[in-house]
C-alpha cells in the first residue's frame, strides 16, 4: 500500500489583509516621491554693497537713519519675482534673495551713502544711534520682467524726515529698467544689482542738493 506523500498546506491572504499590504506599500511610494521632489537645491543670489569709506573734505553735518521700505508682502520674502508687462506676477520657487528685497534696498542704501564719505554718518534705523533724518520710503517693484526685452524692473519712493519737526523735508522717485543680457536668473540678478547701485548714487545725489539748500545748524 502506497502512503501518499504529505503537502504543506497553502495559506491564502484575506482580502483584507491585501489591501492594507496595498495601502502601506502606496503611503512609501508617495513618501519616496515626495523625497526626490524636495532634493531639489535652492540657490540664493546676493546684492553687492560698498564696503569703505571714501574721506571727503566737505562732509554735510547730518546724520542719516535708514529704515526698512515699506512694501507688499511680495517684497517682504525672499522669493524672486518675476512677471509681464501685465497683471500677471508670480515667484520662482528655487532662486532666492539672500534676504527680502526691502532689507536689500535698506542695506544698499546705508552702505552706499555711507561708503560716499559725504555724511556724517549713516545707519540703519536699528542701531542705538540716535540720528535727526529719517530716510525711508516704499517699495513699489523689484523683479524680472518680461517682455520684447527682458529687464531688472526697480521702482520705489524715498522720503527724508526730520525728526525735531516730524516733517518730511525732502523725498524723490526712482523708477528704472536695467536691460538683462539673457534668459538667466544670474543676468537678472546682476542687471538688478546695477540697477540698485545706480538708484544709491541718485539718492545721494539728492539728499547732497538737498543739504545745500538747507545747511545744518
Amino acid at each position: 500500500m502506497r502512503i501518499p506523500a504529505h503537502r504543506p498546506s497553502r495559506t491564502v491572504a484575506s482580502p483584507r489583509v491585501i489591501t492594507a499590504l496595498l495601502t502601506v506599500g502606496l503611503i512609501m511610494l508617495v513618501v519616496s516621491l515626495a523625497g526626490c521632489g524636495s532634493s531639489r537645491p535652492i540657490k540664493y543670489y546676493h546684492i553687492t554693497y560698498p564696503t569703505a569709506d571714501n574721506p571727503s573734505a566737505d562732509t554735510i553735518d547730518a546724520i542719516l537713519m535708514v529704515r526698512t521700505f515699506e512694501a507688499s508682502h511680495l517684497y517682504l520674502d525672499d522669493k524672486i519675482v518675476y512677471g509681464m508687462d501685465s497683471p500677471e506676477t508670480g515667484t520662482y520657487e528655487y532662486q532666492r534673495w539672500v534676504e527680502p528685497p526691502v532689507e536689500i534696498l535698506q542695506d544698499s542704501l546705508v552702505r552706499g551713502l555711507r561708503a560716499s564719505g559725504r555724511f556724517r554718518g549713516v545707519y540703519g534705523l536699528r542701531s542705538d544711534i540716535n540720528g535727526q533724518f529719517i530716510l525711508g520710503g516704499h517699495l513699489y517693484e523689484f523683479k524680472e520682467v518680461d517682455g520684447a526685452t527682458i529687464v531688472a524692473r526697480l521702482s520705489y519712493e524715498t522720503r527724508l524726515r526730520d525728526r525735531k519737526t516730524g516733517l518730511t523735508v525732502w523725498n524723490h522717485v526712482y523708477n528704472h529698467d536695467e536691460p538683462v543680457s539673457e534668459k538667466s536668473v544670474s543676468a537678472f540678478v546682476q542687471a538688478m544689482d546695477k540697477n540698485v547701485q545706480r538708484s544709491v548714487l541718485e539718492v545721494q545725489a539728492g539728499l547732497e542738493e538737498y543739504f545745500r539748500a538747507h545747511p545744518m545748524k
